[in-house]
């Protein structure tokens, strides 16, 4: 069984896996790795129904981003103490820099594309991206080690709130705003609504942005490389990652089986946005399978079976260090 192994709980000054020396090409394939792994994650996040956080779970490396995170919020505090130089070399950069830009890289090749495959074929894209998702949750489901009654209700509820709750929009996508009518104040608090969103697998923060209403204007505003909405927006994201990465850590860190078993009942939840029939991601609807059928369906097997076969060949959780032994029982 593949086990959602962290490095939660360990010193902040040792070694991480990627400190090991490597050889040129091994690090080289690290690099090409994470950046890969970042291209998907920014690839997930433009779908409304998508996560970047499931890519993230179902490659094995969610617990390490967390911890990178966290520990890059700390460097941010550490300017006021003068000790930013000691805290930047401490920083995971081995995994943050490649996935960064593989996230930045798909972000602007692909919004256009995405957005366009959205409108015009929405009921093939909600079937890759429901096999991708249901793909995610086997890989989450072998991460839980110790699994029981308490795991399975955490998840039925926690699917069932989650179901719910996306059925309250029926429409996600809406026509966009002009940047010119949408207050400035409303970027950055978007973008830090929106990543608290995204760092969770199976909650979508395109699709918070939908909620809200700032989907379009957003996705627009990267379109046309409008630079005060992108970086109002990117700050946003920054003082959403600050304050919600610690919480994650904590939480991983003492109720592993519990959190893995929340994370998947919001993966699961999502298939009410993901459903291909009747609009796809489109709208929160759902209705029997109709009309074009045959390709959604190859989409959402291949999906699938493309996230499990990717986690095997990869193995889920071979960067991250052994997880603390304890997973705290209420």
């Amino acid at each position: 069984m593949l086990h959602f192994t962290s490095s939660m709980g360990a010193d902040h000054g040792n070694a991480s896996p990627e400190s090991e020396p490597l050889s040129g090409s091994g690090r080289e394939r690290r690099i090409g790795r994470h950046l890969f792994f970042g291209f998907l994650m920014g690839s997930a996040d433009l779908v409304p129904g998508v996560s970047g956080g499931t890519v993230a779970l179902a490659c094995g490396i969610y617990p390490r981003l967390i911890t990178a995170i966290r520990d890059a919020t700390r460097v941010v505090l550490s300017l006021r103490t003068g000790r930013s130089t000691a805290a930047l070399r401490g920083l995971d950069w081995a995994l943050l820099l490649p996935l960064l830009g593989g996230i930045l890289l798909a972000v602007l090749a692909l919004a256009s594309t995405v957005e366009h495959l959205l409108e015009t074929v929405p009921v093939r894209m909600g079937g890759l991206f429901l096999g991708l998702v249901l793909g995610s949750v086997v890989i989450a489901f072998s991460m839980i080690r110790r699994p029981g009654p308490r795991t399975t209700i955490i998840a039925a509820v926690s699917a069932l709130v989650t179901f719910l709750a996306l059925g309250l929009v029926t429409e996600t996508h809406v026509p966009a705003a002009d940047a010119a009518d949408v207050a400035l104040w409303a970027y950055p608090a978007s973008g830090a609504l929106a990543i608290s969103a995204m760092i969770l697998p199976g909650v979508s923060g395109s699709f918070m942005l939908l909620v809200v209403g700032m989907y379009d204007t957003v996705l627009g505003a990267v379109n046309d490389r409008l630079v005060l909405p992108i970086v109002l927006f990117v700050a946003g994201c920054v003082l959403g990652l600050a304050l919600l990465s610690r919480l994650l850590f904590w939480l991983i860190d003492r109720y592993h089986d519990s959190v893995v078993a929340a994370m998947i009942g919001l993966m699961l939840g999502s298939v009410r946005i993901l459903w291909p029939w009747p609009g796809g991601p489109l709208t929160s609807e759902l209705g029997a399978p109709s009309g074009d059928v045959a390709v959604p369906v190859v989409l959402a097997v291949f999906g699938l079976v493309a996230v499990v076969v990717a986690a095997r060949v990869g193995g889920v959780g071979e960067e991250e260090r052994p997880a603390p032994a304890h997973d705290a029982q209420p």
